[in-house]
């Protein structure tokens, strides 16, 4: 039985999530500069997550003077896992999960139902929470700074 990669999310993921979460503290529009300097990470980075997070439908991007990026959906319409799989697509433990014929032992193989059903609870738990939980009160994530 192939090992898959262990659930490690990409950096894309990890940014698009901060992005959403810094977003949807703000009133009104922000730029990716903004987000970039909050986070201390790199803009051009952050401006491709958005770029693909307007896409998918997350933010919206308005270009120019008064220009910037809000959330196009309310918090709690954003899961965290919807962003995982939109960002990450579907993501196994083991290959034999979500492959067949990748083992000579996966039709009896009592393995392959732990590791499926762990993922089940996995996503059924990441598409449980949703971006308003995670917000911080006061709606301030400067809180995290130290």
């Amino acid at each position: 039985m192939a090992l898959g990669v262990p659930m490690r999310l990409s950096l894309q993921t990890d940014y698009a999530l901060r992005t959403l979460l810094f977003l949807a503290t703000r009133s009104g529009r922000t730029t990716v500069s903004d987000v970039a300097e909050f986070y201390g990470i790199s803009a051009h980075h952050v401006g491709k997550v958005v770029h693909q997070l307007g896409k998918l439908g997350y933010v919206r991007n308005q270009r120019g003077p008064g220009g910037g990026i809000v959330l196009a959906k309310r918090p709690e319409a954003i899961t965290v896992g919807q962003v995982v799989l939109d960002f990450e697509g579907n993501m196994h433990l083991l290959d034999c999960v979500g492959t067949a014929g990748v083992c000579v032992i996966q039709p009896g193989c009592s393995l392959l139902g732990v590791f499926a059903e762990a993922e089940r609870r996995q996503v059924e738990y990441l598409n449980s929470v949703t971006l308003e939980a995670l917000l911080p009160n006061p709606l301030d994530l400067a809180v995290f700074k130290g």
